[in-house]
This record gives structure tokens, C-alpha cells and sequence, in this order.
């Protein structure tokens, strides 16, 4: 590897290309053939990535910045300082383009009954109520403040809408806040009208000179703060006796509060005077305040505003419902844990449901024969019926080992809670490592049988969250071979005994092995030539020596395709760089999500799913675990998969060498993979009631029958 790599032209920076996915969500809100309410809530996701990437990276960035300045990115040579200040360019103009969608999708809403309005559109009779409904349900829970010498500026919660008023009394300028209080809905109908619909903080906004009614008010706006939100864990000695984990997290949480602010945002235009005030209060640049001059602040209601319509319209500006289908693999009514004894299953959310795995566990943790289940656990539900069957496990006598990662981003707290609840019930909870977070997904249930035990191990790409499991793309072998039942076992001791390093016959297990094991694959195909073939379906590629070792498969003739849903930091297509390289995003309705490494074709191709993407945080700084896929069967359920991918010309968008991306030609019968892929799990699942064979079951054929006019 050199230390120039970003002089070589097929590498991008990793800040700059999550900024191209975020928008390709957006191209989601703005494109006319998705149904109006889901382009609302694309919006909604468009906000929260961009808040949640301002938390995070802009806020290392930032930290970044201040201590180690002169600090270069290994894929574009830029320093913090130079990448803050791309990013910041590159944000601006889609806050512009979400304000137009917002419009867009704003007025035809109201064409659907369904309208935003504001005080200036209402006749006096909704005044008044406006004004009763403000002094009844608002003024008593408002905090409002006045900041002079007297009362200092308060602490600003991150993402919480607050009133900036500018305020002139006896020639003397103040400044007052309001903070929008949380337990305020975010929308008011008016009455007698249920079509029409003020926001919460506009409210505030017109009853602000009221509040402040000593002073002239000058200017007023909506605002709310971003703050750094990644916040080190490395002040006190994780594996000190002293220390108790969840009350470091805990503290953790506390500290996150009050992290310093790395954007500040803006619901109207504001004289300089007043932007200059802003500036000095949260100490921000010029280039960390963004305008939002449509689309609200906060726009979770998104995902609440079609139950106010009526049924037969929120169905008509919706996506056609979709209920997760039982698993192709899996007969109805069939055990998945006896089923798993006799051969390997594939469940594939969320075109397939979860609940087989559920009833796995509830049914060993009432099997007498079943000894232990180990699991590990990175993000739950709020409400998980996982945690009550493994309770339920633990209260029958069964040895439960949970390996709960405390520091899951933003699910902290909620991994707290459920650590108690687990270990209350008799669970046996253990932690992660000091440096290094475990993100593996994997399931190990032991059952006594005649001569010794048996091994069901589950490892999937994806949580073990029931409400995800219906948003997001994933898949999950459920398997009894021994030799990953082995490997399974000796992970678990492993991480028991705090140990990085130990040995798997199968399983690849980072950080020590996955790495390693994958640049061998990718050798293997290297030395194959213009034979060679890897494809690799994950969410983001920013590891150097993947990208370097892709970029050497190019050059020797390896043909790799890659679908990768978000960050990618190889640029392909590079003339005598990474020609034979291309790169597909699909975002969708669905949030792809699954791993999939593919290595060689035929007899001698390889394959894994993993809980990995390949960044260096999964690589080298994160427990994860990928699993070889043995049967025939399953490698078959996943090629299904793959093809699908590739082969979609709807929600595709193809990587170009400038780091762009574009739509593919467009064809007489387009294939949205999404789709297809739910309209496979319900064929599948009434062909399987009907006892179908295999052949019949399989997508070419499936494909064949919709396509193929007689």
C-alpha cells in the first residue's frame, strides 16, 4: 500500500460518498412514481441520516480538526479541515433540493385533504381557537427565557426545536428563547376541518411577541442545534474492577448532552445582525448554519400523518401492503429447530418472517432436552418478544449466556434496559471488549441427545430486531452441521474468557481472521485471471487494503461485481485501474442490508454471509462473523437473491468513475429487485402449499412465467 493511493484516481473520500447516498435517498422523495406518502417519509430518512451524520462524522471530524490537523484521509489525501469544508459545500445545495421536494410533495398533499397551513392562511374563528388552544394546551408547559446578564444562555438540547427571538428593550437588545417542549404533538388539526394542519413550533412562532410582551421583537425563527455525539470511551479502564459498564454508558449518555454544537439550523432567513448574535452564542462559523425554508426542522410526523386520512386514500398514497411471507424454506407449520436437525434453512427477511426464528427459541426454551442457548445481541425492539423467550429459557432451568453490546449507537439506553431485564430473569450477561464493539449475529442453542449433544446454530446478517426485520434486508442460516456448531461453541467460550484470538476451522472471525481469510479469497480469484469472479452484496467499502486488493483483481482480468448500498470509497471503471469493477446502489423501500460474499464460480465457488461490511471498523476494530454456506440449497436461495440485484433497472443506480451515479438504460419490461422479490416470497409460499417442486419454487423458472409471453 502507498501513502499516495489518493494520487492514483480510483479511490474517493468516505465523507463525500456517504453525502451521494443520503441523496440518492432523497432522489427516493423526489421521484413521481413513488407513492406520496412514501416520498414524505423519505424526507423524514433523508433528515435523520443527515442529523445522525452530523453527530457523528462532522463531529469526529471536527475533534479530528482541533487535535490532529495536518492528519491526511487515506482515500483522498484531504485534511479534517479540507473534508469539513467539502462536506459543508456539498450539504447546501441539499438542503435546497429537500426544501423543492418538500413543496412538491407539501402541495400535493393538500390535494389529498391533507394540508399544512400556517396562522396567516386561518379566518378569525380559527384564530380564536388557535389562541385558546395555545393558552390552554401550550403557555403552562412553556419554559421561556430571557438571556442577559442575569440569566445566563442555557444548555441547548441537540435536536430540539427551540424560538430565537430578538428582542429591543430601552434601546437595549436581548435575546429570548423558547424551547419547543417534547411532550407537545408535533401537528394540530384545526376543528371542524381535519384537512388542515399547523405545526407545533409554528404556533410558538406567532405567539412569541406575546410571550416576550414587554419587549419590541425584532426578528424571530425556529431553530435547533446539532451535537458532537461521538463521544470516546477510552477515559477510564473498561476492564477495571471498579468500573460497572452500564453505569459508564449511562454517564456516557449524560456527557453526549452536552458534546459541543457542529451545526446549527434555521427555519427562515435572519438579518446579519442577528446570524452575527447566533454565531457568538453557539460559536459556529458562517458555514455550520443551515436554512431550511420549506421543509420543517423535525419531520418524524411523517410517519404518523396518513392515519389521519381515510383508509381507502392512505392505501392509495401508500405502498401496497406486505406481510412477510413463511420461509420457502420452511413448511408450514414444520418446527424450524426440528427442521434445522435434518438440514440447513434460509430465512430471508423481510420477504420472509421472522417469527420461525422466534418460535425456535421459545420451543427450546421449553424443550427438556435442550441444555443452553448463547446468543449475542447489537440492537433490539422496544418491545422484543426475543428477550421474553430467552427469560422464559432461563427461568426453565436452561443455561442462558447473553453477549449484549452496550455501546450500539443511539441504542444505548435501550441495551441497558434489556441487560437488567435479562439478567433479573436469571440470563447470564456478558459485555463486549474494551476497543472493540461485537456486532456479530449468531445464535448457538446445545441439545442433549443420545451419545452426546447436538449443535443448531443460527448467524445472520442482520439484528435481532423484530420491527427492523420488516424494514430491513436480511438473511439468516439456521444450520446443526457440526463443524460450525463446533466453531460456534468455542466463540462463545471465547468471548467469555475475553479472547480475540482464537482459532475457527470454519467460521472467519474478525478482527483476528475475517480479514485476512477475504484478501485470500480475492487472491485465489487473482491468480484465476480473466477466469476469476467475486461477487460481494454489503453496505459500505472504505477499508484500504480491500480497495487495493480489488484494484489488483481488476488489473489481472478478475471480473467483481459489487452491490453496495452506501459508502464506497473505490471509484470503478478507472481506465487500467478498476475497468473490470462495477458498483450498484439500490435504495428502495426496503433498507438493503444483507452481506453476501461470493468468490469463483460452479464447483469451485465460495461462499459466505457475514455481519461485516468491509470498513475498517468491521475489519480490524469490530467482533464479526462471517459463515460459509454449505448447502446447495441455500447457495441457490441466495443466488436468487443476487440475481435479482442485479438485474434491477429501477431503483439501480450504477457507480461512475467521478464518483456519480446514474440510472440504468431503461428497458421494455424494468425489474425492480424489491419487488420481485416479494412477489417471489408470496408465489413461493402458495407454490409450496401446493407442494411444488423445487424447479418450480426456483426464480428463473418464476421469472421465466412472468416475462416470457407464450
Amino acid at each position: 500500500m502507498t501513502d499516495a493511493i489518493w494520487n492514483q484516481g480510483y479511490t474517493q473520500n468516505r465523507e463525500l460518498s456517504w453525502l451521494e447516498f443520503n441523496a440518492r435517498v432523497l432522489a427516493e422523495a423526489e421521484d413521481e412514481t413513488v407513492p406520496l406518502l412514501e416520498r414524505f417519509k423519505f424526507l423524514a430518512i433523508f433528515t435523520s441520516n443527515l442529523d445522525e451524520f452530523f453527530m457523528i462524522r462532522v463531529g469526529s471530524l471536527t475533534d479530528m480538526a482541533a487535535l490532529e490537523p495536518n492528519r491526511r484521509d487515506t482515500k483522498s489525501g484531504l485534511t479534517a479541515g479540507e473534508q469539513l469544508s467539502r462536506i459543508y459545500a456539498a450539504v447546501e445545495p441539499l438542503y435546497a433540493r429537500r426544501d423543492a421536494a418538500f413543496r412538491d410533495v407539501d402541495a400535493r398533499l393538500a390535494q389529498e385533504d391533507l394540508c399544512r397551513t400556517s396562522m396567516d392562511e386561518l379566518d378569525s374563528s380559527e384564530r380564536k381557537y388557535i389562541k385558546q388552544y395555545f393558552n390552554t394546551m401550550i403557555a403552562p408547559v412553556l419554559s421561556p427565557q430571557v438571556v442577559d446578564s442575569h440569566h445566563p444562555f442555557p444548555h441547548l438540547e441537540g435536536k430540539v426545536l427551540h424560538i430565537a427571538v430578538l428582542l429591543s428593550h430601552k434601546k437595549n437588545e436581548r435575546l429570548g428563547l423558547i424551547p419547543v417542549p417534547a411532550s407537545l404533538p408535533p401537528i394540530t388539526f384545526l376543528p371542524n376541518d381535519k384537512r388542515r394542519y399547523l405545526m407545533t413550533e409554528d404556533i410558538l412562532l406567532a405567539f412569541a411577541d406575546s410571550i416576550f410582551e414587554m419587549y419590541d421583537v425584532l426578528e424571530k425563527t425556529v431553530f435547533c442545534v446539532t451535537r458532537n455525539a461521538d463521544v470516546p470511551l477510552d477515559d477510564e479502564p473498561f476492564g477495571s474492577e471498579q468500573v460497572d459498564l452500564r453505569k459508564k454508558m449511562e454517564r456516557m449518555l449524560r456527557q453526549r448532552r452536552r458534546m459541543a454544537i457542529v451545526r446549527v439550523e434555521l427555519s427562515r432567513p435572519v438579518s446579519s445582525h442577528f446570524k452575527e448574535c447566533l454565531h457568538k452564542r453557539f460559536e459556529v462559523t458562517d458555514e455550520q448554519i443551515f436554512l431550511s425554508r420549506s421543509a420543517p426542522l423535525r419531520m418524524s410526523y411523517a410517519f404518523s400523518l396518513g392515519d389521519y386520512l381515510s383508509d381507502g386514500r392512505r392505501s392509495r398514497l401508500s405502498d401496497p401492503p406486505f406481510i412477510p411471507q413463511q420461509p420457502a424454506m420452511l413448511p408450514a407449520g414444520q418446527s424450524l429447530l426440528k427442521t434445522a436437525l435434518q438440514r440447513d434453512v434460509l430465512l430471508s427477511y423481510p420477504y420472509e418472517s421472522m417469527e420461525p426464528f422466534l418460535q425456535m427459541i421459545r420451543e427450546a426454551a421449553n424443550d427438556p432436552s435442550v441444555l443452553s442457548v448463547r446468543i449475542t445481541i447489537y440492537r433490539l425492539a422496544s418491545k422484543a418478544k426475543l428477550v421474553e423467550y430467552l427469560c422464559a429459557a432461563a427461568e426453565n432451568g436452561k443455561d442462558v449466556t447473553v453477549l449484549i453490546e452496550l455501546r450500539a449507537r443511539f441504542d444505548e439506553q435501550n441495551n441497558i434496559d434489556w441487560s437488567e431485564r435479562l439478567e433479573e430473569a436469571g440470563c447470564k450477561i456478558i459485555y463486549g471488549f474494551e476497543d472493540y464493539k461485537v456486532h456479530s449475529k449468531i445464535c448457538l442453542i446445545t441439545r442433549r441427545e443420545r451419545g452426546g449433544v447436538r449443535y443448531i446454530t443460527q448467524v445472520g446478517t442482520g439484528n435481532y430486531n423484530e420491527k427492523t426485520a420488516r424494514q430491513y434486508t436480511d438473511v439468516s442460516l439456521v444450520t446443526s452441521s457440526e463443524s460450525i456448531g463446533m466453531d460456534a461453541a468455542q466463540f462463545f467460550n471465547n468471548m467469555a474468557m475475553s479472547n480475540l484470538n482464537g482459532r475457527y476451522n470454519r467460521l472467519l472471525v474478525a478482527p483476528t481472521s475475517l480479514k485476512n481469510n477475504i484478501l485470500s479469497l480475492m487472491d485465489g480469484e487473482i491468480a484465476k485471471g480473466s477466469d476469476g469472479y467475486i461477487l460481494l452484496k454489503f453496505n459500505s467499502l472504505t477499508d484500504i487494503d480491500m480497495i487495493e486488493k480489488l484494484h489488483e483483481a481488476s488489473c489481472a482480468g478478475v471480473t467483481v461485481e459489487m452491490i453496495i448500498r452506501g459508502i464506497c470509497c473505490l471509484l470503478p471503471g478507472v481506465p487500467g485501474k478498476t475497468e473490470n469493477i462495477t458498483v450498484t446502489s439500490i435504495v428502495g423501500r426496503f433498507l438493503e442490508h444483507s452481506r453476501i460474499y461470493v468468490f469463483g464460480r460452479g464447483e469451485n465457488e465460495k461462499m459466505y454471509i457475514s455481519s461485516a461490511d468491509l470498513m475498517t471498523r468491521n475489519t480490524e476494530r469490530r467482533v464479526e462473523i462471517a459463515c460459509p454456506i454449505d448447502s446447495p440449497a441455500v447457495r441457490a436461495r441466495l443466488h436468487d437473491i443476487l440475481f435479482a440485484m442485479q438485474h434491477d433497472t429501477v431503483k439501480a443506480r450504477v457507480l461512475q468513475p467521478d464518483g456519480s451515479y446514474q440510472k440504468k438504460p431503461a428497458v421494455p419490461e424494468p425489474i425492480c429487485a424489491q419487488d420481485l422479490l416479494m412477489q417471489q416470497a408470496v408465489s413461493m409460499a402458495r407454490e409450496q402449499a401446493k407442494h411444488a417442486s423445487e424447479e418450480e419454487r426456483g426464480l428463473l423458472h418464476w421469472l421465466r412465467r412472468l416475462f416470457v409471453k407464450d
